[in-house]
């Protein structure tokens, strides 16, 4: 799901438009620019700590905002491949390791609040809300799977783990279901927002279902 690919910034058919050379030299200035952009919401988070204006409760309001960026993150990630194959931009393949381990870098950061900030490293309690909360024993589950992915996602491990790379990395798929889950379990009143997440990640499964159904193989459709 996180691998490099070959880039191109325009559509197929229209290769010829741009010097490969050139094409290069734009994405190694547009990597850069959105892996800042990927920053932007914990630097937001950090100022709005540093100005007291995270609300009454700032640990659910920095849990609640990590756990939101996790899953757009994710969902950005499996975006990449209906953008290469609708809308022919094929240098999104290369983003998606980057955007990847943005996704694991914010769950990260929503469970280091939870252990560290919410529970105060009490690991006889966090083991009990494990337990016993259906919504924290996804959301756990759906972090240790993050894991594995994170771990393999250096071009070292590709080549070492060879078709079973492409194999692992569709639990990226079910990281994002768990993910939805975890947030519609958890909410009490409002559904609106992870019901947004679950409609959309439904239209990326979808479309990889149907490519698939078509006669496109697993490794096209990462």
């Amino acid at each position: 799901m996180w691998q490099h690919g070959f880039s191109r910034l325009i559509p197929k058919g229209h290769d010829e438009l741009l010097p490969q050379s050139y094409l290069f030299l734009i994405l190694r200035y547009l990597k850069p620019v959105i892996f800042l952009i990927c920053l932007l919401p914990l630097v937001l988070l950090l100022w709005d700590g540093f100005h007291d204006a995270l609300g009454a409760n700032p640990i659910e309001t920095i849990t609640h905002r990590t756990g939101d960026w996790t899953l757009r993150f994710l969902l950005l990630t499996l975006a990449m491949t209906p953008a290469r194959r609708l809308l022919g931009w094929t240098w999104a393949s290369r983003l998606r390791r980057m955007l990847g381990l943005f996704v694991f870098f914010y769950a990260s950061l929503h469970f280091l609040t939870y252990l560290v900030l919410d529970q105060f490293f009490d690991w006889s309690e966090i083991i009990k809300d494990i337990a016993k909360r259906p919504y924290i024993t996804i959301g756990f589950s759906a972090f240790v799977l993050l894991i594995p992915l994170a771990v393999t996602s250096t071009q070292a491990m590709m080549r070492r783990l060879g078709r079973r790379w492409g194999q692992l990395h569709r639990l990226a798929y079910l990281v994002a279901i768990l993910g939805v889950v975890h947030y519609l379990w958890l909410v009490k009143a409002d559904y609106l927002q992870p019901t947004i997440y679950a409609s959309v990640l439904a239209i990326l499964l979808g479309m990889r279902v149907w490519w698939w159904r078509g006669g496109a193989s697993m490794a096209a459709l990462k």
